[in-house]
């Protein structure tokens, strides 16, 4: 199997492409390997390519003035990784993309994007789907943050992201979902002992 396949299988499951759409298609497509601990992506600078991550993992984050590292997206197999505002606009990025494990993605430039639609129309078709249903997560995340008790919070990422949370440090979990990770161990504690 060639580095490609996993994003154009990921493709087929949203839009058909044809053998002459997929073979246009790898033409745009980069294939990169990066260590853990490695940037993709680092805050300031112009996104210049999106992610998709065919193994490893990666978290995408921001650091506020006082230097506190504030995580609002994980991404691993079959996930976008980049900072969509920067990607989109071309203006300095407000989030850093890093890995948290030895990591293998596919990628395309900002220019190469452009093009790639214009020669394959159904990725139009493929990415407005991918937006939107990026939209509504962002959205109902921002609901459940407002709503949710810290304890539901971290239920309900457990549930939504089983194969996360094994290869995150409880850390950067507790960072996620917007406590300390002291206060993330009292909650798997009571958990433990209400079982």
């Amino acid at each position: 199997m060639d580095n490609f396949q996993p994003l154009i299988d990921y493709i087929n499951r949203v839009v058909q492409l044809d053998p002459e759409e997929e073979q246009s298609l790898r033409k745009f497509l980069s294939f990169r390997k990066l260590l853990k601990g490695q940037y993709f992506l680092q805050q300031g600078d112009i996104c210049k390519h999106s992610g998709f991550v065919i193994k490893g993992c990666t978290k995408t984050f921001y650091v506020d003035d006082e230097g506190q590292e504030h995580v609002v997206m994980f991404s691993i197999e079959d996930w976008w990784t980049s900072d969509m505002g920067s990607f989109i606009t071309q203006k300095p990025a407000d989030f850093n993309v890093q890995c948290l494990e030895n990591t293998e993605l596919i990628y395309f430039s900002f220019e190469d994007q452009d093009q790639m639609l214009k020669e394959i129309p159904k990725l139009e078709r493929f990415f407005r789907i991918i937006i939107e249903r990026a939209l509504v997560a962002s959205q109902k995340r921002i609901v459940r943050n407002m709503s949710m008790t810290a304890k539901d919070r971290y239920l309900h990422f457990r549930n939504v992201y089983p194969k996360i949370e094994q290869r995150i440090p409880q850390y950067l979990i507790a960072s996620y979902l917007g406590i300390t990770k002291e206060f993330l161990s009292k909650i798997k504690s009571q958990l433990i002992s209400e079982q």
